[in-house]
Protein backbone atom coordinates (compact mmCIF):
# COMPACT_ATOMS: atom_id res chain seq x y z
CA UNK A 1 0.00 0.00 0.00
CA UNK A 2 1.89 3.21 -1.65
CA UNK A 3 -0.82 5.32 -2.13
CA UNK A 4 -3.50 7.07 0.21
CA UNK A 5 -5.87 5.88 -1.73
CA UNK A 6 -4.94 2.29 -1.55
CA UNK A 7 -4.96 2.79 2.21
CA UNK A 8 -8.12 4.24 2.52
CA UNK A 9 -9.47 1.57 0.20
CA UNK A 10 -8.26 -0.84 2.89
CA UNK A 11 -10.00 0.43 5.18
CA UNK A 12 -6.77 1.88 7.25
CA UNK A 13 -7.07 5.50 8.27
CA UNK A 14 -3.84 7.61 7.87
CA UNK A 15 -2.00 9.59 10.54
CA UNK A 16 -2.68 12.88 9.34
CA UNK A 17 -6.81 12.02 9.39
CA UNK A 18 -6.50 9.98 12.61
CA UNK A 19 -5.25 12.87 14.35
CA UNK A 20 -8.18 15.24 13.86
CA UNK A 21 -10.58 12.42 14.83
CA UNK A 22 -12.15 14.13 18.33
CA UNK A 23 -11.38 11.94 21.61
CA UNK A 24 -13.54 9.61 22.44
CA UNK A 25 -14.42 8.48 18.50
CA UNK A 26 -14.45 4.61 17.56
CA UNK A 27 -12.29 4.72 14.46
CA UNK A 28 -14.08 1.33 13.28
CA UNK A 29 -17.16 3.67 12.41
CA UNK A 30 -15.58 5.94 10.70
CA UNK A 31 -16.36 6.68 6.75
CA UNK A 32 -13.89 8.54 5.13
CA UNK A 33 -15.55 10.12 2.03
CA UNK A 34 -13.24 11.00 -0.92
CA UNK A 35 -13.90 13.42 -3.47
CA UNK A 36 -14.38 12.02 -6.87
CA UNK A 37 -11.93 12.39 -9.38
CA UNK A 38 -12.58 15.22 -12.21
CA UNK A 39 -14.44 14.60 -15.20
CA UNK A 40 -13.50 16.09 -18.54
CA UNK A 41 -16.22 14.51 -20.24
CA UNK A 42 -18.72 17.34 -19.39
CA UNK A 43 -16.65 20.32 -20.46
CA UNK A 44 -15.77 18.53 -23.98
CA UNK A 45 -19.20 17.90 -24.81
CA UNK A 46 -20.47 21.43 -23.46
CA UNK A 47 -17.39 22.60 -26.19
CA UNK A 48 -18.86 20.49 -29.20
CA UNK A 49 -22.06 21.27 -28.83
CA UNK A 50 -21.48 25.51 -28.56
CA UNK A 51 -19.32 24.76 -31.80
CA UNK A 52 -21.65 23.23 -33.54
CA UNK A 53 -24.74 25.00 -32.19
CA UNK A 54 -22.99 28.55 -33.11
CA UNK A 55 -22.04 26.76 -37.11
CA UNK A 56 -25.64 26.03 -37.01
CA UNK A 57 -26.44 29.51 -36.12
CA UNK A 58 -24.45 30.65 -38.83
CA UNK A 59 -26.30 28.71 -41.76
CA UNK A 60 -29.34 29.68 -41.14
CA UNK A 61 -28.16 33.54 -41.06
CA UNK A 62 -26.58 32.67 -44.54
CA UNK A 63 -29.34 30.77 -45.68
CA UNK A 64 -31.92 33.15 -44.53
CA UNK A 65 -29.67 36.33 -46.02
CA UNK A 66 -29.77 34.84 -49.06
CA UNK A 67 -33.37 34.02 -49.60
CA UNK A 68 -33.99 37.23 -48.16
CA UNK A 69 -31.61 38.90 -51.30
CA UNK A 70 -33.74 36.82 -53.45
CA UNK A 71 -37.15 37.80 -52.73
CA UNK A 72 -36.04 41.09 -52.70
CA UNK A 73 -34.51 41.39 -56.43
CA UNK A 74 -37.32 39.83 -57.61
CA UNK A 75 -39.35 41.49 -56.48
CA UNK A 76 -37.75 44.46 -57.50
CA UNK A 77 -37.48 43.23 -61.06
CA UNK A 78 -41.27 42.50 -61.08
CA UNK A 79 -42.65 45.93 -59.97
CA UNK A 80 -39.40 47.20 -62.93
CA UNK A 81 -37.65 49.02 -60.22
CA UNK A 82 -34.68 47.26 -61.20
CA UNK A 83 -33.62 45.49 -64.51
CA UNK A 84 -30.71 44.02 -66.45
CA UNK A 85 -30.74 43.44 -69.51
CA UNK A 86 -27.84 41.53 -71.59
CA UNK A 87 -26.49 42.74 -75.12
CA UNK A 88 -25.88 40.00 -77.17
CA UNK A 89 -25.42 41.94 -80.72
CA UNK A 90 -22.11 41.65 -81.46
CA UNK A 91 -20.53 44.03 -84.15
CA UNK A 92 -18.93 41.82 -86.80
CA UNK A 93 -15.86 42.41 -87.78
CA UNK A 94 -14.42 43.09 -91.77
CA UNK A 95 -12.59 40.54 -93.28
CA UNK A 96 -9.20 41.99 -94.08
CA UNK A 97 -8.93 42.05 -97.46
CA UNK A 98 -7.33 39.16 -99.75
CA UNK A 99 -3.26 40.09 -100.01
CA UNK A 100 -2.79 38.50 -103.94
CA UNK A 101 -5.90 39.81 -105.57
Amino acid sequence: MRLPDEQLRAGHIPADLYRQLPPGTDARHIVIVQQAPRSYTGPIVLTLAVTAGSVVVLLVIAFVTQIVAASIVSVLSATGGISYTLNRTAKRKKTPPALGK
